[in-house]
């Protein structure tokens, strides 16, 4: 049994793969690419990044793998979707041929056009086949762990995570990540953290709690109340790519450090950089600008005036120029920690 309010833990063990410290960041469709991985890891904080999920059948039948990441990104989980377990597993076994630290099922993701295709968190609802999926990849992967991450169940009447998750762990998996949300709260809902505390209690491998950390006492709480061994940021680390830090720094008792304005403003910059590095030839990166610029907004106290200027830009020059105007009339006033 776990003691809720036990002492926070800096790391754990994916079997043999060390996760320090106990932050992980969150696998996300349309966001967590290579430039935005870059983004985190030089501001540092995670112990384990995930890619965006890949589909199995292309992972198993194209010729080119639908997954980039940097040598040096380590560890690094390579999360797949599917519904058959043969392509699964196949796919599961390319990417550990591609250098996965880890490979994870996705029984989470609460799209509909994954759904539909009863992948994703429509796995919850077939329990049986959602375990045929984890027997299939834990038997094709030769040298690495596997994992799953899934909802608190498909909706309130099918909050099956807690058997799941064991049945996953006694057909092998390593650990198992558990977002408090049913797919049919999508991002709304009533925060609910039992079944990932349920699990805790149940399971011998490490849990991971999901759901809403968007601040350093939000993170805390999840282990409090849940005693799970580490935790998921997601659309936290949009808003604050510092939060994984943050919350790195609150683990090791360090104080916690806010990014001054400068800093935030090198950091959209930075992001802007990666991206045309990553992406050279894509013609819509002005829109996913935009995107971080927006998510960068939420985390400012009159983000409204940078969404005004920003936002209605037309070319990347008249988004760096007020870029540049907003955080340089800040930055003069605001001291340097």
């Amino acid at each position: 049994m776990v003691v809720r309010g036990a002492r926070h833990p800096q790391r754990f063990l994916v079997r043999d793969v060390a996760i320090d410290p106990a932050v992980a960041l969150a696998p996300m469709e349309g966001v967590t690419d290579l430039a935005f991985r870059r983004l985190i890891r030089g501001i540092g904080g995670p112990g384990l990044t995930y890619t965006e999920f890949i589909p199995s059948r292309e992972a198993a039948l194209c010729k080119t793998l639908p997954v980039r990441f940097d040598p040096d990104e380590r560890p690094i989980a390579l999360q797949i979707f599917g519904r058959d377990p043969a392509l699964m597993a196949t796919a599961a076994e390319r990417l550990e041929d591609q250098g996965a630290s880890i490979i994870d099922i996705n029984m989470g993701c609460p799209s509909k056009k994954v759904c539909a295709n009863s992948g994703g968190s429509a796995l919850m609802k077939e329990p049986d086949h959602a375990i045929a999926i984890v027997r299939a990849v834990v038997a094709a992967v030769k040298n690495v762990p596997v994992t799953v991450k899934m909802r608190s169940g498909f909706d309130a009447s099918c909050r099956n995570a807690p058997e799941l998750a064991w049945r996953c762990q006694e057909e092998g998996a390593q650990t198992v990540t558990i977002h408090w949300r049913t797919r049919a709260d999508l991002y709304k809902g009533v925060r609910n953290i039992d079944k990932i505390a349920e699990a805790v209690d149940r399971l011998s491998i490490p849990v991971i709690g999901n759901g809403d950390i968007f601040t350093v006492e939000d993170a805390a709480r999840m282990f409090d109340e849940t005693g799970c061994a580490g935790v998921m940021v997601g659309r936290g680390a949009i808003r604050n790519p510092w939060l994984p830090r943050q919350i790195a720094q609150f683990l090791r008792g360090e104080p916690v450090r806010e990014p001054t304005m400068q800093e935030r403003h090198q950091a959209v910059l930075a992001y802007f950089d990666h991206l045309a590095e990553a992406y050279p030839e894509h013609r819509g990166l002005n829109g996913r600008k935009k995107m971080f610029v927006r998510h960068t907004c939420q985390a400012l106290d009159d983000g409204d005036v940078l969404k005004r200027t920003a936002l209605p830009a037309k070319t990347n020059e008249e988004l760096l120029a007020a870029l540049d105007e907003y955080f340089s009339e800040r930055s003069v006033s605001q001291p340097h920690s």
